[in-house]
């Protein structure tokens, strides 16, 4: 088999560049947990021994991290000074409490591989690997991976976007957020809408735990609640908003799932749902997104909805039809994408 030298080399490069990818997962976490990021922004610019003061760790580690850290472009190194800073778009995404705080991204495929033994296992009987069954560090990634989109868009654009829904929640209307985990949604629709009545429910209770403390330190615990039950089968009924935060395609029943919230809903009552952008077609997400939500779903989403029957494994990157079409098969009438983001549909169901 003749071997084209030039494809070789391109397809070596990506490997290279995966392969340092992966150190800079570690190296990101690192950031994070010792606060090198900020400890950069504090006293930038900075040589290593300034950041490591700052962050109280030692400065030979650091001095590797910052070289490490800045040929992946994650900070900026000035050769004339020999100083490390972090331009504003940098600080924004790893360093500034209220940005992005991207790099806590990092700890789902790391938490992740923790289990790749028992991934793997399950990949090859065909058997599930569940959501509670992984590393809590999953559970933190998780949340800080999805909480800055839902600030920045969950009540300036995905509520406005549907039918009627904003007038009812400020007016003070019944939601319930399913799937919640540690209830970063509906801590958000809580702070937004103080006369409604919102409360989140999650089967991982350890979750749920959390999403409480969440509660209480924002002040919010005496309207909002959280309570362990299934999406198949959480308590209640009259719902004007019923929302599911990308964790429909998780479910090993998304139909069981669907049509209990169809039951649980008011007359005019609205299904949000939200989910992994996705085209239709595997060849339009060929691209750095749908490489991510792939990637992703086949250790954690694939693995947890092939725990139980129906094992439905919807992935992470079903698309609009196919959700819709779900939708229409738990007995929904209407059906429209709301609006979306780079990373996220947005689907309005109606009964």
């Amino acid at each position: 088999m003749a071997v084209d030298e030039a494809k070789l080399d391109d397809l070596l490069g990506r490997f290279v560049v995966d392969v340092g990818a992966s150190f800079q997962a570690l190296g990101a976490a690192l950031g994070d947990r010792l606060g090198l990021y900020r400890a950069l922004l504090a006293v930038m610019p900075a040589e290593p021994g300034d950041v490591a003061r700052e962050a109280g760790v030692s400065e030979r580690y650091v001095r590797e991290w910052l070289a490490a850290q800045a040929a992946g472009g994650y900070v900026t190194y000035d050769p004339e000074s020999e100083r490390f800073s972090l331009t504003e778009e940098q600080a924004f995404v790893l360093a500034d409490p209220d940005g992005m705080q991207a790099a806590a991204a990092f700890l789902i495929p790391l938490a992740t591989a923790v289990n790749i033994d028992r991934i793997a296992e399950a990949v090859r009987t065909g058997e599930g690997f569940p959501w509670h069954a992984h590393d809590p560090r999953l559970f933190e990634g998780t949340e800080r991976f999805f909480r800055p989109g839902y600030v920045a868009n969950l009540v300036s654009s995905w509520i406005p976007a549907l039918d009627g829904v904003e007038a009812k929640l400020r007016a003070g209307a019944r939601v319930a957020d399913v799937g919640c985990g540690h209830g970063s949604s509906t801590l958000l629709l809580a702070a937004a809408y103080p006369t409604s009545q919102i409360v989140g429910f999650d089967y991982h209770a350890p979750s749920v735990e959390q999403a409480r403390k969440r509660a209480v330190d924002a002040g919010l615990a005496d309207r909002v609640s959280f309570e362990v039950a299934s999406a198949a089968d959480f308590p209640g009924g009259g719902y004007d908003l019923v929302a599911i935060f990308d964790a429909l395609h998780d479910m090993p029943g998304p139909l069981a799932a669907a049509r209990r919230v169809r039951e649980s809903l008011a007359d005019d009552g609205t299904f949000l749902l939200v989910e992994p952008y996705a085209n239709d077609r595997l060849e339009d997400n060929l691209n750095p997104v749908g490489r991510l939500y792939y990637g992703a779903s086949t250790v954690i989403c694939v693995a947890h909805s092939m725990t139980e029957e129906p094992r439905t494994a919807l992935g992470a990157q079903a698309g609009e039809a196919r959700l819709a079409e779900l939708l229409g098969e738990a007995g929904f009438s209407r059906v429209r994408r709301a609006t979306q983001t780079p990373f996220n549909l947005v689907l309005e169901a109606r009964r």
